[in-house]
């Protein structure tokens, strides 16, 4: 299925005006009214409001509160005019749903408090069932509510990201031992993958069918491996999950850090649009990707910190870079930098939108 022939009238695209959304046209390469814009952690700690209503709640309570996810979720689309909103959630919440001794500690990340490196291990990865993520169901319904056309994107971790949280325990600057298993016992690696592929799959579906109009698989890490590596060891994984959600008919988008050398991977991989991280400019990533995807990005997210006049330079090139992609989503390289004054969001997506009018 190309980008093209994804369905517009899918059930989770049928509330007024979404599936004609600039966000979603962009999504299935077609002639939007304006470049849509939309940033990865949109909605988070850069936000005042956000701090607020999260004070006092640890990270993984609130993505299980369906309240606090949806206001969450609501207030970068209130204050910024994004087009489209991301649920408000964590890559490792499925893994917590069903069942691992994990928690997000600020200022490290997730921790895993017994890692899995043993094929005996694989039997605490059970498979993830609706019920296991019931406040995800119900959050959705709240929000596709309240966003009228606006598109919500659902999202997952992809299998070689939460295995490299499960293996090391933890965020990890190297990799070392997620790396030792995948090159030293690759049966038990795949094992490992394919079974977070399911897990990531079904989150996926419990999204979808809930609402999502659009899905994001993060590979948050997978820029630490050689593009052989990633071809024989993880791409088997990472398909597998585009293919669970293919029969929805929504757009599947897949974004790594540091994937410059992966591009072309990364789309073959079975995604409808490919994220792109500052370090290449999007033309360049168009010859990388090949034809038939569209691409999302990819403003340096820490440019935000500069004067208002540089910040206008530097989307510029993006914009320049991106003219003539048979479609561009605009986003940031990476997500919204936590000290990001919010202000600068705003003016972002009003130069964006005012300059691309068509």
């Amino acid at each position: 299925m190309s980008a093209n022939d994804i369905p517009t009238n899918q059930p989770t695209a049928t509330r007024d005006g979404v599936k004609d959304s600039a966000f979603l046209r962009a999504c299935r390469r077609e002639p939007v009214p304006h470049t849509p814009v939309w940033f990865m952690r949109q909605a988070g700690r850069s936000l005042p409001e956000y701090r607020k209503v999260r004070e006092g709640t640890a990270m993984l309570d609130s993505c299980m509160r369906p309240d606090l996810v949806t206001e969450i979720t609501l207030q970068p689309v209130r204050r910024h005019d994004v087009d489209a909103a991301i649920y408000f959630s964590d890559i490792v919440v499925p893994l917590k749903a069903i069942g691992i001794d994990l928690d997000i500690k600020p200022g490290v990340g997730p921790v895993v408090e017994r890692p899995i490196r043993t094929r005996a291990d694989l039997d605490r990865l059970r498979d993830l069932t609706p019920e296991d993520v019931w406040y995800v169901t119900e959050a959705i319904g709240l929000l596709t509510a309240e966003l009228g056309p606006t598109p919500l994107i659902g999202f997952a971790g992809a299998p070689f990201t939460l295995a490299s949280y499960l293996v090391e325990g933890g965020p990890s600057r190297n990799h070392e031992h997620t790396k030792a298993l995948m090159y030293g016992d690759p049966q038990l690696w795949a094992d490992l993958l394919d079974r977070l592929a399911r897990i990531t799959s079904a989150f996926l579906k419990v999204q979808i069918e809930a609402g999502a109009s659009a899905v994001q698989l993060f590979d948050s890490w997978v820029g630490a491996l050689a593009p052989a590596d990633y071809r024989r060891s993880v791409m088997p994984a990472s398909r597998k999950v585009f293919e669970a959600v293919e029969g929805y008919g929504v757009p599947r988008i897949h974004f790594g850090v540091g994937t410059g050398e992966l591009l072309g991977l990364l789309g073959e991989a079975g995604a409808d649009v490919v994220g792109v991280d500052w370090r290449v400019p999007l033309d360049e990533a168009a010859r990388r990707v090949g034809p038939g995807k569209a691409l999302q990005g990819n403003l340096d997210p820490a440019v935000l910190f500069a004067t208002p006049e540089a910040v206008v330079a530097k989307t510029t090139e993006v914009l320049d870079a991106a003219r003539g992609l048979e479609g561009h989503i605009f986003n940031l390289g990476h997500g919204v930098l936590p000290d990001t004054d919010p202000d600068a969001l705003t003016r972002l997506v009003a130069d964006v939108h005012a300059r691309t009018a068509r």
